[in-house]
């Protein structure tokens, strides 16, 4: 293998990645991840199955304009009975503006007797004559071996003489499938040589994972260690079941560990990141923390001794450099940290551990409503531990963290001061006999020496008083209108007390230009926590981002 070798990168969100339980892209939702991948230079795009509902048809029927990818369209060799040039679903496959073509074809004896209740023989028939009638009509044919891998290990002769119909007739990929995801790396990578030294070369072959064993990733890589050089995926591993290999982790992995080559520049691999948020982005999701390479934890250092030597040399507990993906290196603060946490956190905010003053420090903890004394409060180091300990949790709130710590230094002006609020709930039968329960909320605001009343209503207490405050602010300033509460967690920190136990909230926001930030408030009421979590996330946007274009 020589860093020259070129594997082609097959990304099939839109249509096996459409199969995830609870996803419903759109049109519009396609053709904006269609665009994103082929910014990054994904080498095939595969746009969905023409024919098999309205929104595939629409996306067809108007697909975006590619720079470098190539548009694939996906359907099913002829059906038994029908010629291939008189069969109506592979007809309508051929007509799409897209010059690549994928059919999906049995490769498993099982499924041919069973599942299509046909002969052998006419299987091998079906999917040669669909190749070849294909390559008349189209630049580029590919042949999806479904269920390979488990027909190959019931009938290696039978699995390998069906792909091989395809590549004959002029297939200019063919795709391995591991269908119901149960092939381990081992047998994959014996697997695709077995095929390639059965007379499919590796340039002409490529791979299709499951996760169904958590393996699809690494099959995926194995594959392409054995010679294979087409890879089929998902952005974030969406798919059926439990998903498809994940192009996010199977991209940097060939690029930086196993020295290939991809249609994606080595400079422009630090667009992961931002393709992946994308596809958050459109399914309305947080990103999760602990993907590899682009979640938010995947750089990020929490116990002391991690980070002492992560200062000296990030190597020492990182294997790549977070910001040749796009992401970044976070140092945790928590309860685990210590010292030398400290001060790569404040030297990444720019703030200097020793400027932070004492006093300054107890002044900030007589306005939090904690048990210990904060004259004891001995300098940054031991607040954070006690405050860990009275339920906040600043690993998950990086902007309450922050907030703290700019206090303590007096660089966090009053942008308003909550004077006193009342919350209602009510819970009433409505006029057809169902219970509805609506919250009302009044606050009462001073916002630069000004006093405001607001009264606003929520489908919960949090919620009304979120829609009163705005009320407020927005007219002061309106900026905070972009103001979005993504996420919203409760949490209780001490079970053993019942329903009198203290509650953590934790409020995760974003502003509309890509900036995210989590705040926290602690509380043995349910409503004062969430309310510090949310002036933090309306404090810490004014303060952060307030002119951030």
């Amino acid at each position: 293998m020589t860093n020259s070798s070129r594997v082609y990168l097959y990304d099939t969100t839109l249509r096996d990645g459409a199969q995830t339980q609870g996803v419903d892209f759109s049109a519009a939702d396609k053709a904006r991840i269609a665009r994103e991948l082929d910014r990054i230079g994904i080498d095939y795009i595969e746009g969905g199955w023409p024919g098999a509902n309205p929104t595939d048809d629409a996306f067809f029927a108007a697909p975006p304009a590619f720079k470098r990818s190539r548009l694939a369209a996906f359907g099913m060799t002829r059906r038994s009975g029908r010629s291939a040039d008189n069969d109506p679903g592979l007809g309508a496959l051929l007509v799409t503006p897209a010059r690549v073509v994928t059919m999906v074809g049995k490769t498993w004896d099982f499924q041919v007797t069973v599942a299509l209740g046909i002969g052998l023989d006419e299987n091998l028939r079906m999917v040669a004559d669909s190749v070849a009638h294909a390559r008349t009509k189209v630049d580029e044919v590919m042949f999806d071996a479904e269920h390979f891998f488990d027909g190959y290990k019931a009938n290696p002769a039978y699995a390998l003489a069906a792909a091989k119909s395809a590549y004959d007739a002029g297939a200019r990929w063919v795709v391995l499938c591991d269908t119901n995801g149960g092939t381990l790396p081992h047998e994959m990578a014996r697997i695709v040589g077995e095929v390639i030294t059965g007379g499919i070369p590796g340039s002409h072959l490529g791979v299709h994972c499951h996760n169904d064993s958590d393996t699809a990733v690494a099959n995926s890589l194995a594959a392409v260690t054995a010679g294979a050089r087409q890879v089929q995926g998902t952005l974030n591993g969406l798919g059926e079941r439990c998903g498809n290999a994940n192009l996010v982790s199977i991209i940097p992995a060939l690029m930086l560990k196993m020295g290939f080559e991809t249609g994606i520049a080595p400079d422009e691999l630090k667009n992961l990141l931002s393709v992946s948020r994308a596809l958050d982005e459109v399914l309305d999701r947080n990103p999760s923390r602990g993907q590899p390479y682009v979640g938010a934890s995947a750089f990020a250092h929490k116990g002391g001794l991690h980070v002492s030597a992560v200062a000296k040399d990030p190597r020492c507990y990182e294997h790549i450099d977070p910001a040749s993906v796009g992401n970044v290196r976070h140092i945790v603060v928590s309860d685990q940290a210590g010292r030398s946490n400290m001060v790569a956190r404040m030297a990444e905010i720019g703030v200097d551990l020793d400027s932070v003053r004492r006093d300054a420090l107890v002044r900030v903890v007589e306005r939090m409503q904690v048990s210990f004394d904060p004259h004891e409060v001995s300098d940054l180091v031991d607040l954070i531990k006690r405050l860990e300990h009275e339920g906040y949790a600043y690993d998950q709130a990086a902007a309450s963290f922050e907030l703290l710590v700019r206090r303590a230094l007096g660089e966090v002006p009053d942008y308003f001061t909550l004077e006193r609020y009342r919350v209602i709930d009510e819970r009433r039968r409505s006029a057809v006999g169902e219970w509805i329960t609506l919250s009302e909320a009044t606050v009462k605001v001073e916002v630069g020496g000004r006093e405001y009343m607001e009264v606003g209503e929520g489908t919960g207490p949090v919620h009304a008083f979120d829609v009163a405050l705005r009320k407020v602010l927005t007219a002061v300033y309106p900026e905070l209108t972009a103001l979005e509460l993504k996420d919203y967690r409760v949490r209780i920190t001490e079970s053993s007390v019942g329903t009198a136990a203290k509650t953590r909230v934790t409020i995760e926001s974003e502003d509309g230009k890509g900036h995210r930030w989590t705040t926290v408030g602690v509380h043995t009421n349910v409503l004062e926590a969430s309310l510090e979590a949310l002036q933090d996330s309306i404090t810490f946007m004014l303060f952060r981002f307030r002119d951030t274009p």
